[in-house]
């Protein structure tokens, strides 16, 4: 049984007051719904791959299946999942597909986010 079903160690008022502010101050389940898309997205290898060949300039899809070495169906469905976590932008020219960051920080700020020291 958990101590808290017994009574004991439970929190008190003052600490169930101070967790119902910090719980009111959370984002709300949307936004926090929209971070994890965003985490899922680039919690893959290939995907990584893509932000940082998008890094430098847009990319056709063409040139990204080279730079891969990967069927097509396998790098369009991966930009689609950057493409829905609004990681990367598109236009079509012809009948190819561009990309490229839609934030050109995005890799500095996954940088910034993963340095350990």
């Amino acid at each position: 049984m958990k101590s808290c079903e017994t009574g004991k160690n439970c929190p008190d008022n003052k600490q169930i007051e101070k967790l119902k502010e910090k719980v009111s101050e959370l984002p709300s389940d949307e936004i926090l719904h929209r971070y994890s898309e965003i985490i899922k997205a680039i919690a893959d290898p290939t995907r990584l791959k893509i932000l940082y060949l998008l890094n430098d300039d847009e990319l056709c899809v063409c040139e990204l299946i080279s730079a891969l070495d990967k069927p097509q169906p396998t790098v369009s469905h991966h930009l689609n999942i950057l493409k829905n976590a609004e990681l990367v932008k598109w236009r079509k020219e012809g009948v190819w597909i561009h990309y490229k960051l839609s934030n050109p920080n995005i890799l500095d700020i996954l940088k910034n986010l993963l340095e350990t020291e």
